[in-house]
């Protein structure tokens, strides 16, 4: 499976939870298969969907759901000794892990290579890792919401991207529409 094959399985289980979406593809791909007003699609700033979902799990109760790749935890390895030493039971971390930068060109990544992200996380002092292969990631996520525990999920998939429009509902109408969701 593709990481687009993997959001649209799981469309709905996130469905009533606030999502943080990591920078490009992910983005587009999410929005055009499930756009929700709980959706926070990261436009720009690449590596930081891990650490501003993580900061709005500690802000508030509601379950908070990070959709990262590989390539963004990589460009920002210190938010996992930060989550993992800042714990909140509200958060959960998904690395969909397709080795390599989906968004620029498909680029080969080190987690691709030798370096292992459920490794690096545990070493972090992250609690619970799960490193699953994408078509288990379903059961795997919905359990990880139900345990209310923070959990960080390395989720292994094959790399390639679907061709798609860019999102064109305005950053602040995003932002906005996703500040009520949090606050609803």
């Amino acid at each position: 499976m593709i990481r687009s094959e993997i959001l649209k399985e799981i469309a709905p289980i996130l469905r009533d939870h606030l999502v943080v979406c990591n920078i490009g593809l992910p983005s587009q791909e999410l929005h055009m298969i499930d756009d929700q007003p709980t959706n926070f699609y990261m436009l720009g700033t690449m590596g930081l969907s891990s650490s501003i979902g993580f900061g709005l799990a500690l802000a508030q109760d509601k379950t908070v759901i990070s959709i990262d790749g590989d390539g963004s935890v990589l460009t920002n390895l210190g938010t996992l000794p930060t989550i993992a030493n800042n714990e909140t039971d509200n958060y959960i971390l998904l690395i969909i892990d397709n080795g390599s930068y989906g968004s620029t060109g498909d680029q080969p990544t080190y987690a691709g290579k030798k370096t292992s992200l459920s490794a690096v996380a545990t070493a972090c002092g992250c609690d619970t890792v799960i490193e699953v292969q994408d078509k288990d990631l379903g059961p795997v996520l919905q359990s990880a919401i139900d345990s209310k525990k923070m959990t960080v999920i390395v989720c292994k998939c094959d790399s390639g991207n679907i061709k798609l429009p860019v999102i064109t509902m305005d950053p602040v109408v995003i932002r906005d529409r996703f500040m009520k969701a949090v606050q609803a």
